[in-house]
């Protein structure tokens, strides 16, 4: 029974390493032949239309060697604060934790939590506070950040923030229905957030 089980745990693993992923894109664009051909049959006048693998681009190309620098992009819907600049390291407040992302980093979609952003260049380090977004990390060491919203940590106010903090922790213990409870909830844990950053 033991054997039969562990054959059968193997299977899969085999069965997946020869399978290819479907995020590996060719690096020319491919066309379905067996489409084209038929949509020739029947229209032959009409040009094929395009299909969904023609739009896809090709994943940018891994480098052979470890990079010395990451390229960070960091936007906001209405600006840019850093465009293709050469850092040695970015950290981002994911959910799951802080998260370092260094030159040759993995593949990784994060999503942001309100927190501080990191970006270290030799011995200068700036801080921008996020709300939330996304940090899209890409195999040839290339990290792009989204953000709903961000600061500079040396523009935010701590007697705002502690205000803030006390106006909604109050709303919070005074909410009757779960939409002010929500509300207060979220106002709560931005301003701890932000108390956080500034203190520590």
């Amino acid at each position: 029974m033991f054997r039969r089980a562990t054959t059968l745990l193997r299977r899969p693993l085999n069965a997946a390493a020869s399978k290819r992923f479907s995020t590996d894109i060719p690096v020319e664009s491919a066309t379905d032949a067996s489409f084209v051909e038929a949509w020739k049959k029947v229209s032959p006048n009409i040009d094929p239309p395009k299909t969904p693998l023609s739009y896809l681009k090709p994943r940018p190309s891994i480098p052979s060697s470890l990079p010395t620098k990451l390229t960070v992009n960091f936007v906001l819907p209405y600006s840019s604060q850093l465009s293709s600049k050469e850092v040695d390291m970015v950290i981002v407040p994911a959910t799951t934790g802080q998260m370092g992302v260094l030159p040759g980093h993995v593949a990784t979609i994060a999503e942001l939590k309100p927190g501080v952003l990191s970006v270290h260049e030799g011995n200068d380090v700036t801080k921008y506070f996020v709300s939330s977004g996304f940090a899209f990390i890409h195999a040839n060491s290339v990290a792009d950040v989204i953000a709903v919203e961000a600061v500079s940590l040396d523009q935010i106010d701590a007697n705002l923030v502690q205000k803030g903090l006390q106006d909604f922790t109050q709303k919070l213990n005074s909410a009757t229905t779960d939409l002010e409870k929500a509300e207060a909830q979220i106002g709560v844990d931005v301003h701890s957030a932000l108390n956080s950053a500034l203190t520590g």
